[in-house]
């Protein structure tokens, strides 16, 4: 005799696909998007012959209605344990326009309160491409977010300090979707002697940034490629030319690029690719 064969009704097969992407969207809403890693690397920039140095690199918080105050203070809190002896955030503060801005202030008040910081903008935070989509058109109101967070912007400039025994200089270029990138400007005052940290939002600006002098390039915006679908990887979602240059460390024309995965995020979700910390001791 043989046996009763089970029929799947269209009902039913739409209803498991429904349920599974429920599933699959309450887990990469409520739990990937903030499980917070952290990463680790050391970047040799002195030859050895200076105390390592500890960079805490952050980057792509995206203030905004899916990514909570609350949530990026328990990432700055537990970025901080690590007693980081300089700070550099590598711009996209906000997603769109954001009305917490005194709030914001205090909790980006506790990275300058901690060690010397510094930023430079993304995309999102204000400029040509954050203007034609929900955002600033112009940079006045993270500008005023950051100065009286104490924490130092910089937009095409640079500038030089010593931390302990290092003599450092760090160079930030505006964002070039924002239409803000002006290297010549940026580089004008940069010392070819110093040890040189580049803070630039998109890792895709390397090669306008090639011949200048810089020994580290510190970069986010790809959020890791943010869904990383089996089979599929980063690539389709990381929105940069080079596909190469979507996380990690690398060294690139006797230089190093760090991309750091972000701590937030756009659409509220993450898939295989949870928020991340970025520790770097300079050797």
């Amino acid at each position: 005799m043989n046996a009763p064969r089970l029929k799947l009704s269209r009902r039913r097969f739409l209803g498991g696909v429904s349920l599974a992407a429920a599933g699959t969207f309450g887990y990469a809403h409520f739990i990937e998007a903030e499980r917070l890693q952290t990463s680790q690397a050391a970047v040799p920039l002195s030859h050895g012959d200076r105390e390592p140095l500890r960079l805490l690199h952050l980057s792509d918080l995206h203030a905004s209605r899916l990514v909570t105050l609350d949530y990026i203070g328990r990432a700055i809190s537990r970025a901080l344990t690590w007693k980081p002896d300089v700070i550099c955030v590598t711009g996209d503060f906000v997603t769109q326009r954001f009305a917490r801005g005194t709030d914001y202030v205090k909790l980006l008040r506790q990275l300058s309160d901690a060690a010397p910081c510094f930023a430079t903008l993304g995309n999102h935070d204000g400029g040509r491409w954050s203007g034609e989509h929900g955002g600033y058109p112009d940079i006045t109101w993270i500008t005023d977010v950051l100065r009286e967070s104490q924490i130092r912007l910089l937009h095409n400039t640079a500038t030089q300090v010593r931390i302990r025994d290092w003599p450092l200089q760090f160079v930030g270029v505006g964002d070039n979707w924002a239409a803000h990138l002006d290297v010549e400007t940026a580089f004008r005052a940069v010392d070819a002697k110093v040890p040189t940290v580049l803070l630039s939002h998109n890792p895709d600006e390397k090669e306008k940034v090639a011949s200048r002098h810089w020994g580290l390039m510190l970069s986010g915006h790809t959020h890791g490629g943010q869904l990383r679908v089996p089979w599929l990887g980063a690539t389709p979602f990381a929105p940069v030319r080079d596909q190469r240059f979507v996380s990690g460390l690398h060294h690139w024309n006797e230089r190093w690029i760090h991309v750091t995965k972000g701590i937030g995020n756009v659409y509220g979700m993450r898939i295989n690719c949870p928020p991340e910390i970025s520790f770097l001791t300079l050797t």
